[in-house]
C-alpha cells in the first residue's frame, strides 16, 4: 500500500534528501508546502482531505482541518508542543496524535543563557556601537550574573536543563511549576520552588519554559508584570502567547522592565509593524532556539518513526 504524506515542518522540508530512501522504502509519496512558519487553518482545509499522515510543525490543525481529514491516520509532531492541535478531535476521530518530547533541553537550555547573558552584560548594543565607530559610547556598564536570582517558569526537560546552566554562573534560582519538582534535582540544584507571584516579586531574570495551554494563556499579562522588581529581565523561548505583548511593550516603554529577549511571539512571523522591533533592549528571535542540525537531525528522526507507527498501526 503506498501512502501520501504531508510534510510541513520546514525543518525537516530543508533537510529532506537525508530521508528520501525511508520514504521510497516505505512507499510514501511526500508533498512540500512553501511554508515560512507554519500553515493557517485556511491553507490546511484546502488540501488535508488526500493525506494519509502529517509531519507538522506548528500548523493549525483546527477541528474543521480534521473533519476534512477523510484519510488521515497519523499526526506526527515535529518538536514538543501540541498547542495548535484539537486533540479532542482528533482522539474522537480515531487520528493517532504523536510529538517527540524531551528533546531540545540543551539546544534551548543555551539559547536561554545566552540571552541572559546577552541582557545582563549589553553585547548586542556594544556590538552596534563598534560597528558605528562609537568606541567610547560602546563602554557600556552590565551587571554580574553572581548571586543575582533567576526565576524558572516551567521545571521540565528544557526548565531543568536551564537550571543547570545558571547554577553554573553562580545565580540562585527560584522555580515554579504546576508539579512538585523531583527533590534530589531541587536539592542537587539548590532550586527552590515557589507560586508564581513569589517569583515575580524576588527574580532578577525570568525564563519561561512551560508549554502553552488554556489555562496559561497571558501568564504573564500587566498585574504580573507590576508585580515584578522594577529593572527586571524577561526571557521567552516557550510560546508567545505566554505572554501579554501590548503589557510588555507598556513596561518596556517605562522601563518597569530593563530588557527582554523572545524567541516566540503572538503572531509569527513577527509583524513589520510590531513595537517590539523599536526597542534596542529587546532581542528579537526566529523561533529559533532549538535549530542545531544535531537537533534538527534528531528530532527527524523520531518525527519520521512516529510517522511510521501510525500509517502502520
Amino acid at each position: 500500500m503506498s501512502w501520501s504524506v504531508l510534510v510541513s515542518c520546514p525543518h525537516l522540508q530543508k533537510t529532506i534528501d537525508n530521508y528520501q530512501n525511508i520514504f521510497r522504502e516505505n512507499d510514501i509519496e511526500i508533498d512540500l508546502p512553501p511554508v515560512t512558519q507554519a500553515l493557517k487553518e485556511s491553507d490546511l482545509v484546502k488540501i488535508i482531505e488526500k493525506y494519509d499522515g502529517i509531519i507538522a510543525g506548528d500548523d493549525e490543525i483546527t477541528s474543521m482541518v480534521l473533519e476534512r481529514a477523510k484519510k488521515l491516520k497519523v499526526i506526527s509532531k515535529w518538536g514538543i508542543g501540541i498547542d495548535a492541535i484539537d486533540i479532542r478531535s482528533a482522539e474522537n476521530l480515531g487520528i493517532r496524535v504523536f510529538n517527540t518530547p524531551n528533546v531540545f533541553g540543551d539546544e534551548v537550555a543555551d539559547i536561554v543563557m545566552g540571552y541572559i547573558i546577552l541582557l545582563a552584560r549589553k553585547i548586542h548594543l556594544i556590538d552596534k556601537k563598534v560597528r558605528d565607530g562609537d568606541w567610547n559610547e560602546a563602554q557600556i556598564q552590565g551587571i554580574s550574573l553572581r548571586n543575582r536570582t533567576l526565576g524558572v517558569i516551567g521545571i521540565g526537560s528544557i526548565g531543568r536543563s536551564v537550571v543547570e546552566r545558571a547554577g553554573s554562573a553562580g545565580m540562585n534560582i527560584l522555580g515554579y511549576d504546576i508539579f512538585p519538582i523531583d527533590r534530589s534535582f531541587a536539592e542537587k540544584h539548590s532550586v527552590k520552588q515557589v507560586e508564581l507571584d513569589v517569583l515575580l516579586k524576588e527574580s532578577d531574570f525570568i525564563s519561561l519554559n512551560c508549554n502553552l495551554t488554556d489555562s496559561n494563556f497571558h501568564m504573564i499579562g500587566e498585574q504580573e508584570i507590576d508585580m515584578m522588581r522594577d529593572g527586571a529581565y524577561l526571557i521567552n523561548t516557550s510560546r508567545g502567547p505566554l505572554i501579554d505583548e501590548k503589557a510588555l511593550i507598556r513596561a518596556l516603554r517605562t522601563g518597569k522592565i530593563a530588557g527582554a529577549a523572545l524567541d516566540v511571539f503572538e503572531k509569527e512571523p513577527l509583524p513589520d509593524d510590531s513595537s517590539l522591533r523599536t526597542f534596542e533592549n529587546c532581542i528579537l528571535g526566529a523561533h529559533n532556539s532549538s535549530n542545531t542540525i544535531d537537533a534538527v537531525l534528531r528530532v527527524n528522526d523520531l518525527a519520521i518513526e512516529n510517522l511510521l507507527k501510525g500509517l502502520n498501526g
